[in-house]
């Protein structure tokens, strides 16, 4: 019998993988890592345990670990801090004697050209000078990167982004928390996984689906990087998340976020959820 414990289990992501992960291993051998009591509650009424801890508390962390055979760390959402913040982590698991950490990177971490990909790089670095067993998932971008704007988009008419014919091979954040689930339950040890979805598109092949999922036109407006920059501080992002989320497309341009290995489909056992599936769901 195995201890599985979940990081970041309150957020979009970790709840997914949590849910996944109950359905392939007994739900009282799961711990949800979380920051609060009202997080610990929602997972009591699922039957599953918890700890606290915060990845900027590492004594927090070392007594959250304890006991743990296999950890999954899911990214930190602090651009930023997330080295710092992982490397508490990784010195807990060690410290707790953790048997397996897998770990959510970014597609091609190591040789992505992508701002996102600096602290991701330095977290496996951290891991791999552990001396922790561990799997890397380099999850590749999320479908919901893209649809969080449909709603504006169909207000303007417009898909507005800076990755001219560059294609993304997205999935569903299920898929990935599905991929998760399955590599934390017991398998696929050691391995390097490169994980991204089944069928690549264009933006302009983005909007011309988000058309015909909702009745609306919409065209691709493709900008240059800085000028996305400032429409999305527009929109109402913040301006460093604006900037990161304009160089990710910037690079896609050139195939970044681009993989056609199909690794992700195979290791859930079923294709991932395409694009168009993905629109209509929310149009």
């Amino acid at each position: 019998m195995s201890t599985y414990l979940v990081t970041g289990a309150s957020g979009q992501l970790g709840q997914l993988v949590v849910d996944h992960l109950a359905t392939r291993v007994p739900a009282a051998d799961i711990i949800a890592l979380v920051r609060s009591d009202d997080q610990a509650a929602a997972f009591a009424a699922k039957g599953i345990a918890t700890r606290l801890g915060d990845y900027d508390n590492a004594d927090s962390l070392t007594a959250a670990l304890k006991g743990v055979d296999r950890l999954l760390l899911i990214s930190s959402s602090a651009v930023g801090e997330r080295a710092r913040q992982h490397g508490n982590v990784i010195d807990a698991a060690k410290t707790a004697n953790v048997g397996f950490i897998a770990y959510t990177s970014i597609l091609n971490a190591q040789n992505s050209p992508m701002a996102l990909a600096s602290e991701h790089k330095e977290t496996e670095a951290a891991i791999i000078a552990s001396g922790l067993p561990h799997t890397f998932l380099r999850n590749g971008w999320y479908s919901e990167n893209i649809t969080m704007t449909l709603a504006q988009d169909i207000e303007l008419g417009q898909h507005f982004g800076a990755a001219g014919t560059g294609k993304f091979a997205t999935a569903t954040r299920n898929d990935y928390a599905e991929a998760a689930a399955v590599v934390l339950a017991g398998s696929h040890d050691g391995k390097v996984l490169e994980l991204a979805g089944d069928n690549a598109f264009t933006l302009e092949e983005y909007a011309a689906a988000a058309s015909s999922a909702t009745g609306k036109s919409i065209d691709y407006t493709n900008m240059p990087e800085k000028a996305f920059t400032q429409a999305l501080v527009g929109a109402g992002l913040p301006e460093g998340f604006a900037a990161i989320l304009a160089d990710s497309d910037a690079k896609a341009a050139d195939g970044a976020l681009f993989n056609d290995s199909k690794t992700l489909s195979a290791l859930i056992g079923r294709p991932t959820t395409a694009i168009d599936v993905t629109l209509k769901s929310i149009a």
